[in-house]
């Protein structure tokens, strides 16, 4: 028996410390909170749990009773701030609830056991877990729709556009398929019923693994191409492989030897463009050298020219089928690697277009973010279209060089080719964050969508989807080009443009005039020292954006404590709603710096006009810091540039630097609410959000891996088929994934080895549909590294 006290009185103190410290924690940090305007319940929380301290402690009927009340009143304020959304019931239920079943187990010896005190508690239990149930099946975020019955291609036309080439069902030969970026693979062998039989194929290692010299943004995200009977991809590091089709077997690779080191910002490699110049030049046999190339961007501002067949150097491009593209860049000693190419270029019958990223928020003397086109055959230089310069077509003469710091395009492009209209996602100029010295012509194409004329560089038109970007809202991905119905029923051909901010502008991919209304908007104001704010913004009437502003109500946490302390956190920060100017203060940035589109893109299914996108929604923080010995306004001789996208940026040049994080919890969870991360459907011929869902799970993110699916945040795109099924890996999570196109519903889900932060694609080899994905993993992102290419195929 004095065993069974003494186990009984050690409950009893665990229940009291409980009670008094929790009831502490709510009303002090609730005070906290309160004084910053924001809700009063964790103060009345912790007076009522303080009151059942007192009551447990002194022995007094109405503990239990007193703490029911807290659990009832917890469920009715719970509702009211998120409704029936189980996530965001669950860090406010979660602790009280399960102290609750605890006291309700263990009987306390202070609390009188009649059936009244236990009643008023076991129904306060009973209300909570028919709110829970309740909202595990009614999820206020879904958007549950499903579009109309696909129209069956007629035969021999399994490319819906207009302007498509005719590309073989069986080929993926570009990044996006097609240059039009659809992402659509028009085979049917893999279907919505049999789906789940699919199974690995083959594997593949590249052996391309992060080296001790490697940036932490070392990331896998190549798309591959396929052409003919060979498959081609390169590695983080670029090196290129190409594979057979069928079997994953290497047939040969190309090294370019990248020498890289800590303050490369990026060691990436998307991609690689084709071209067969036998169709467009004189007649050559068809095994001649190098008629087949794979043009393959390198990140030390390289571009290498490869025959497909052999991977050996084309010795008729540029140097022995090297092309450098530092030559006219501002004089720095970075440039080598503050310029990047990550993204495959565009080909045309006659012209290469390049493009490449530049170092974020290093510096105000950095390399210019100059468009280029180059002779396909021999990578002769053909034009220039500089976005800073004030003639962006002017090409720098002896001892000149291109404009420092103009706006960059590091996303893939797009091409029309009836229109031979490149279609170029633009940045802003670096620095990002603060814009008080940009100059009128490093504002004009910065942040918006270029068109240019493929053949000369010559301007066609500019559309802006941000003005005076201070927010790094970037373009981030292939812009898509698709031909759709108007309401009289005449065909349009329209670009598609995800941005950062959620806005899905639909222009006329002619003339860049809305299709969409995109009106402008009143936006907040008041900039930092030296910076402006521009009065409005575009914002486009097909949107993931958020439609309220956040409040603390959104913000989230594992447990009430953090949930608390992201509230009180939330009210520090500077928040009037999306384009809050920058500030010493800190500024939340929602939708964030990674975005709600980032570099995956749409995958726009032309035969049944639908788009099947994955917006994430993932707030961060910026602070400006101003100068002071640890943030010199210049760097010190010999300072090499940071690397990272994250943590302090330097500005130098600018009154500023700036650090940059996700809007993260002590627990370094995220403090808003989730979904993170959605995959959705539009019906393109009405612009209608059809169905959105929750994609991915915390099997891989969190301390104990089991697969909650909250909505994970993404960095990588869809695909979808001809057989109604849409693909996509991307997730925090280490899956592949299969979705119905009709309805969003999940059809099936094979377990990578490494995080799968890539676009999958899809072909045919032998009469066999294979779908393919690289599972390298994001350095920057928190995923598994690896060196994988996994195919799968029905057996």
């Amino acid at each position: 028996m004095a065993t069974q006290s003494s186990s009984r009185g050690f409950l009893d103190i665990l229940s009291l410390l409980f009670t008094a410290l929790t009831g502490l924690y709510l009303l002090i940090g609730g005070a906290w909170l309160l004084s910053l305007g924001g809700s009063a319940y964790y103060v009345v929380a912790g007076v009522a749990l303080l009151g059942v301290t007192w009551l447990l402690y002194r022995r007094r009927p109405g503990a239990l009773a007193l703490y029911a009340l807290v659990l009832v009143g917890t469920a009715i304020w719970s509702l009211f701030e998120s409704g029936p959304d189980f996530w965001a019931l669950a860090p406010r239920s979660g602790v009280l609830v399960i102290f609750g079943v605890w006291l309700l187990l263990v009987s306390l010896r202070h609390a009188p056991r009649n059936k009244l005190d236990i009643g008023w508690l076991l129904g306060a239990l009973l209300i909570w877990a028919g709110v829970l149930v309740h909202a595990s099946f009614n999820d206020p975020q879904t958007v549950d729709g499903s579009l109309a019955a696909a129209t069956a291609t007629p035969a021999g036309n399994e490319n819906a556009n207009a302007n498509a080439d005719a590309i073989a069902p069986s080929e993926w030969p570009a990044y996006g398929r097609t240059q039009e970026g659809t992402r659509y693979s028009p085979l049917r062998q893999i279907t919505p019923e049999n789906v789940k039989n699919l199974r690995v194929a083959w594997i593949f290692r590249t052996g391309d693994m992060k080296g001790p010299n490697d940036p932490g943004e070392i990331t896998d995200e190549v798309t591959p191409i396929k052409i003919g009977d060979l498959l081609y991809l390169c590695s983080p590091h670029q090196i290129l492989f190409a594979l057979d089709a069928k079997t994953g077997t290497l047939k040969w690779k190309f090294d370019p030897q990248l020498k890289t080191d800590p303050t490369f910002q990026h060691v990436t490699c998307r991609g690689v463009s084709y071209l067969d110049l036998a169709p467009t030049a004189a007649p050559a046999p068809a095994d001649a050298a190098c008629t087949r190339r794979i043009y393959l961007p390198v990140n030390n501002g390289h571009l290498y020219a490869l025959d497909a067949l052999t991977g050996e150097r084309c010795a008729d491009f540029a140097n022995r089928g090297d092309l450098d593209l530092q030559p006219g860049m501002p004089v720095t000693n970075q440039s080598r690697n503050m310029y990047m190419p990550t993204s495959p270029p565009v080909v045309t019958d006659r012209v290469i277009v390049v493009a490449g990223s530049v170092e974020d928020n290093y510096s105000t003397r950095e390399p210019s973010g100059v468009i280029r086109g180059y002779d396909v055959r021999t990578g002769a230089f053909l034009w220039a279209f500089d976005p800073g310069a004030k003639d962006p077509n002017r090409v720098p003469g002896p001892g000149e060089h291109y404009s420092w710091n103009s706006p960059n395009s590091w996303a893939p492009s797009a091409y029309d080719k009836t229109l031979d209209i490149v279609y170029v996602p633009m940045g802003v100029g670096t620095p990002d964050i603060w814009g008080g010295n940009r100059t009128p012509e490093q504002e004009r194409y910065a942040s918006g969508l270029l068109a240019l004329h493929a053949s000369t560089g010559k301007l066609a038109w500019f559309y802006q989807t941000v003005h005076h970007d201070l927010w790094d809202m970037d373009l981030p991905s292939q812009p898509t080009l698709v031909d759709i119905p108007d309401k009289n029923g005449n065909i349009v051909p329209v670009v598609y443009v995800p941005t950062k901010t959620g806005n899905l502008f639909v222009l006329d991919r002619r003339t860049g005039a809305l299709v969409v209304p995109a009106p402008e908007k009143p936006v907040p104001q008041g900039a930092a020292p030296g910076d402006r704010v521009s009065p409005t913004q575009p914002f486009s009437e097909l949107t993931y954006r958020p439609t309220k502003l956040l409040t603390d109500a959104d913000m989230w946490g594992a447990t009430m404590y953090d949930q608390l302390m992201c509230r009180i956190i939330f009210h520090q920060l500077r928040y009037e709603g999306t384009f809050t100017p920058p500030s010493i203060q800190g500024t939340l940035v929602f939708p964030g710096n990674l975005g709600m589109f980032e570099w995956g893109g749409l995958a726009v299914d032309t035969d049944r006009k639908i788009a099947i996108a994955n917006p994430i929604s993932l707030p961060f923080v910026s602070r400006l810091v101003p100068r002071g010995p640890d943030n010199p306004a210049e760097p010190k001789p010999g300072t090499k540039s940071g690397g990272s996208e994250l943590g302090l940026q330097t500005q130098y040049g600018t009154p500023f630097g700036v650090t940059l994080n996700p809007f993260l919890s002590p627990l370094g969870l995220p403090c808003r609410q989730p979904a993170w991360g959605y995959i959705s459907a539009i019906d393109l011929r009405t612009h209608q959000i059809v169905w959105k869902k929750r994609i991915g799970t915390t099997r891989d993110s969190a301390p104990v891996p089991l697969p909650f699916k909250v909505g994970m945040p993404m960095l990588g795109g869809p695909i979808v088929t001809g057989g109604g099924v849409a693909f996509i890996g991307a997730t925090a999570d280490n899956y592949l994934r299969a979705f119905d196109v009709k309805d969003g519903a999940q059809l099936w889900e094979a377990r990578l080895p490494a995080g799968g932060q890539a676009t999958p694609m899809s072909y045919s080899a032998g009469g066999k549909q294979y779908v393919v994905i690289a599972a390298g993993g994001h350095g920057s992102f928190g995923t598994k590294l690896g060196d994988y290419v996994i195919a799968y195929a029905l057996p």
